[in-house]
């Protein structure tokens, strides 16, 4: 599994291979030190990182090409960046300029645009993403996690909690909220999590997306005939021929790409936190009113988005007494500025009675993750369950043995082999 972005980045590498002849070898030709706010120790991320905030909070990266790349570490600057949609834009023609990749490769969404298309996107999404909304939701997620926990206690002998709960939660999630059909939801996992698969290769990844898109439209026609209670279906009953059907498939897959593998990577790395860590094992398994402060200081912690979508200077701007000239990139770590001394003491651990920060786990501004809410709610729901389901859950194999991303934008670990009898 990869993350989100890595998936548009082999769209756009290889839209750029086929329009302009772009060599994929020339990423191996980035130094260490560029790659370094993309690397972790285990769940921490790499000392480097916090340096850098503690010296400099933006700083330049030595990229080579020609590009001027800045990369924001510091909690206040990165709020000032993430919230400055007038002074920086996210808009895909910045990535591939005008000769680039063609319509059909942009990835859709929101991440990618600007205001005003963000704006009238949004609107139109931000009421199916309400509490009272999203409540309907509440029964369904219950059983699918129920689902899950069954067919975990099933196995004899290991178990990863990536293949039977981290991943297969959020998938099947997604499925309920944009109403997909319940015969349909095999062929909608899988490609779900073919999609963020690079070890097939560039082209076996890019030829999943393409399928899901093209999945997804079918989805959109059939919602269009005949609307159901879902997302789509509620999106096309309000806004009729308001809103095309390419970007009702667009939006889509941008909460396919958004809510499937960062919360899957909460998941597993949240439970890891708590195998790791008895008394807050016990903490979550014994009171109930715990799990809300410990969901968002895991989220805090973790900050498994690592760095935010690439923004690109509309015009000279200082930040952090830095200037930055228009048409330069900045790269805002969100790992880095959820680790800044400015949120609190202590935030090298996790703390569950910690008071709930202003963590940027889930972004900050205009492009704040629509979906927080609804990942709140797995995690709320999935973690207790777990435990409670499984008591005696420990790991299979020791901590210093599993293996995690080495280089990901979205960071996670590739098993995590436990034993629930």
């Amino acid at each position: 599994m990869r993350s989100k972005i890595m998936a548009w980045a082999t769209r756009w590498y290889l839209a750029r291979q086929s329009k302009k002849g772009f060599d994929l070898s020339k990423m191996a030709l980035l130094p260490d030190s560029a790659l370094m706010p993309l690397r972790r120790d285990g769940l921490d991320p790499v000392p480097e990182l916090g340096e850098a905030r503690a010296t400099e909070p933006v700083s330049k990266l030595p990229i080579p090409f020609g590009v001027n790349v800045w990369l924001v570490t510091g909690y206040e600057e990165a709020k000032t960046v993430l919230g400055n949609a007038k002074a920086y834009s996210n808009d895909f023609a910045n990535l591939v300029g005008e000769h680039g990749a063609s319509a059909s490769h942009s990835p859709g969404g929101l991440g990618f645009a600007d205001p005003p298309e963000h704006t009238r996107l949004r609107k139109l999404l931000t009421p199916e993403f309400t509490m009272r909304r999203l409540s309907r939701l509440t029964p369904g997620i219950q059983e699918i996690i129920d689902q899950q926990l069954d067919a975990m206690a099933a196995v004899d002998g290991p178990v990863d909690l990536v293949e039977y709960f981290a991943l297969p939660i959020p998938s099947l999630v997604i499925c309920e909220l944009l109403g997909v059909p319940y015969d349909d939801r095999d062929d909608f996992q899988r490609l779900s999590m073919a999609r963020f698969d690079l070890f097939g290769g560039a082209t076996a990844s890019f030829s999943a997306i393409s399928e899901s898109l093209a999945y997804l439209t079918e989805v959109v026609k059939k919602q269009r005939a005949e609307p159901g209670d879902g997302l789509l279906g509620q999106l096309i009953k309000e806004n009729g021929d308001e809103i095309s059907d390419q970007e009702l498939a667009g939006l889509a897959d941008g909460v396919l790409t958004g809510g499937f593998e960062t919360t899957a990577s909460m998941l597993a790395l949240g439970a890891l936190v708590l195998l790791q860590d008895p008394d807050t094992f016990k903490l979550v398994h014994d009171d109930d009113t715990a799990i809300h402060g410990f969901v968002e200081e895991v989220l805090r912690y973790l900050t498994v988005v690592q760095v935010a979508f690439p923004r690109f200077a509309r015009e000279d701007i200082t930040v952090g007494g830095r200037e930055i000239k228009k048409g330069d990139v900045v790269i805002v770590s969100l790992s880095g500025a959820d680790r800044d001394p400015a949120l609190g003491e202590g935030l090298e651990r996790v703390d569950p009675h910690r008071a709930p920060t202003s963590h940027l786990a889930f972004g900050h501004g205009v492009h704040r993750c629509i979906g927080a809410e609804l990942a709140r709610m797995e995690l709320r729901a999935a973690y207790p369950a777990l435990l409670r389901r499984f008591p005696n859950l420990r790991l299979a194999t020791p901590s210093d043995e599993l293996t995690f991303r080495k280089v990901s934008i979205v960071y996670g670990v590739d098993t995590l082999p436990v034993l629930v009898h």
